[in-house]
């Protein structure tokens, strides 16, 4: 009797579309972001209620977070900003704050050298339209920024970088999991600077490029935000 388990399902990366991103469509970028940067830093740092991610927690989510990450008064100029670059009357967080969510909206996340590396998703569709990460950490290298992908398809060429309509996440486009560890290929990417947001469609495949760091001061911080419109 044959036990072994079937193949893995190959990716079905032929699903995806590609759109050239453009600044001022697919993604925005603003420097000098907070008026204090060094002041919430601080006071994230001194946090004494982090939640511990992957590896030290079976969880899907690398490092340590904590939530909420900005104050209110902190938050709304950055969302004012949004909404003037997206042209949205409306931006709100869905499901934020909800314990037990995978979704975190105004979310600090420490993350080391060791602990993850650029793992390319998207964000789902039914949980928010655009995505943005705020850089905390002023010794942090260039290359621990964020990048957009797009799939190599089973002939070498180079596939899309975003999702059809039809699907709201990465996993029910390409219809598994698990994908060999070439399937995606850097298509644009952004340095890290300190006190820098840079937020772009969430249906884009996008991931941190590195991490660094192995104490709480050097680790790689980041706020990440979620919004829908």
């Amino acid at each position: 009797m044959n036990l072994r388990p079937p193949p893995p399902v190959a990716p079905k990366a032929h699903r995806l579309i590609y759109r050239p991103p453009v600044q001022g469509r697919d993604y925005w970028i603003l420097d000098d972001a907070l008026p204090d940067p060094l002041a919430v830093r601080q006071r994230l740092l001194s946090r004494q209620d982090w939640v511990l991610g992957a590896p030290h927690r079976p969880e899907s989510w690398p490092g340590m977070r904590a939530q909420p990450a900005l104050t209110p008064e902190e938050l709304a100029p950055l969302e004012a900003w949004a909404r003037q670059q997206t042209g949205q009357k409306k931006l709100f967080a869905v499901g934020a704050g909800l314990q037990g969510s995978q979704f975190n909206h105004n979310c600090v996340q420490l993350v080391g050298a060791g602990e993850s590396g650029p793992r390319p998703h998207t964000d789902s569709r039914k949980l928010c339209k655009y995505a943005a990460v705020l850089y905390l950490n002023p010794e942090v290298p260039d290359h621990c920024g964020t990048a957009l992908y797009r799939v190599r398809l089973p002939d070498g060429s180079l596939g899309g970088n975003t999702l059809p309509a039809r699907f709201s996440n990465l996993v029910e486009a390409l219809d598994t999991r698990f994908v060999p560890p070439d399937l995606f290929v850097e298509d644009l990417a952004f340095d890290h600077r300190f006190n820098r947001l840079v937020m772009y469609k969430a249906d884009l495949i996008h991931s941190a490029t590195a991490y660094c760091g192995n104490t709480l001061e050097s680790k790689r911080m980041t706020v990440v935000m979620f919004w829908m419109a």
